[in-house]
């Protein structure tokens, strides 16, 4: 019947590469207080199906796979001996094709302390370079031998210029940016705070402290060389517009868990670095709780006893009018 041929298909480009990468990130962030959640998260570059995970902290295989499944390990609750620096590793098929290790992603875990707590001046978590910084340990127990140390992208160092608990920079550089604490003549690690420092003209003005469920949460979007806040101004969180007006400052007047997350603000004169906004939930209310319930526990006598009182009043009136 003669040969046919149909028209040529579309083009399809395959692409080789010697050996697939894997890459980690985490979330929310890397710092953290015992009892709070994390999540690892190890993804393969330009693939995404297939694939199982081995992870590893400090170069040591965790064999805990009921942490890990679909490329993400969670710790929830984190405790202090998670701290490390982990790394992934992803492979498929049989026989097994590993990828490379991914990046390195530290995980700082520290000590809850209600005496312990780091004092940040200014009080902000976003600095612009070339500004002075002072962190002090404050122990309201009146114990010494607290240091400030801190994580930057070098490695994990005292923080410089420390005199007695007290770090004082008089001129900021990038470098200074990471996770600063205060630790222990023994090793406690206590208040994780990060650190941002902009060459930019913008930054954002957050409490560097965590937001306290129910409290109210303002945001200011200030500028280099006047030190105030700019009157107009876009706030974004987790990279969506929230609100855009003239007043150059964001209010959230009832803080709830939903606001938890990456917040950044946007002007004519420039764009913030992106900062994490950490909700937790109020001390006072946990405590309440508690109260009402050893209210409770203690009132059942008085009202077992009362129960009983009146039943027998009930009885004696019935056998009187008898």
């Amino acid at each position: 019947m003669g040969t046919q041929s149909s028209q040529r298909s579309d083009a399809v480009t395959l692409t080789v590469s010697a050996e697939a990468q894997a890459a980690v990130r985490v979330s929310p962030q890397p710092w953290l207080t015992e009892g709070d959640s994390v999540t690892l998260i190890c993804e393969v570059t330009g693939s995404s199906t297939g694939w199982t995970f081995s992870w590893f902290r400090d170069d040591d295989h965790l064999s805990d796979s009921s942490r890990g499944a679909g490329g993400s390990y969670t710790l929830s609750p984190a405790a202090l001996q998670h701290t490390g620096v982990y790394t992934c590793r992803a492979e498929r098929g049989r026989p097994a094709y590993y990828t490379k290790y991914s990046n390195t992603q530290p995980l700082w875990i520290t000590g809850v302390s209600a005496s312990v707590s780091l004092v940040v001046s200014p009080s902000r978590s976003q600095h612009f370079s070339s500004d002075s910084l002072s962190l002090s340990c404050e122990d309201q127990s009146n114990s010494t031998g607290w240091t400030v140390r801190r994580y930057t992208d070098r490695n994990t160092e005292d923080c410089s210029k420390l005199t007695g608990s007290t770090c004082r920079i008089d001129s900021l550089n990038t470098s200074d940016a990471g996770v600063y604490w205060c630790q222990s003549e023994s090793g406690e690690k206590h208040h994780p705070l990060n650190i941002t420092v902009h060459d930019g003209d913008v930054i954002l003005l957050s409490s560097v402290d965590p937001v306290i469920e129910g409290d109210t949460l303002t945001l200011h979007c200030l500028h280099r060389s006047t030190n105030s806040s700019i009157l107009r101004a876009d706030f974004y969180k987790d990279g969506s517009l929230v609100q855009n007006q003239t007043t150059g400052e964001m209010n959230i007047a009832t803080v709830s868990k939903s606001h938890e997350g990456l917040y950044y603000c946007k002007t004519e004169r420039g764009q913030s670095l992106h900062s994490w906004i950490s909700v937790r939930v109020s001390g006072s209310g946990q405590i309440s709780v508690f109260n009402i319930l050893s209210s409770l526990l203690a009132a059942c006598p008085y009202l077992l006893a009362t129960v009983v009182l009146l039943f027998k009043c009930y009885r004696a009136r019935g056998e009187t009018s008898v």
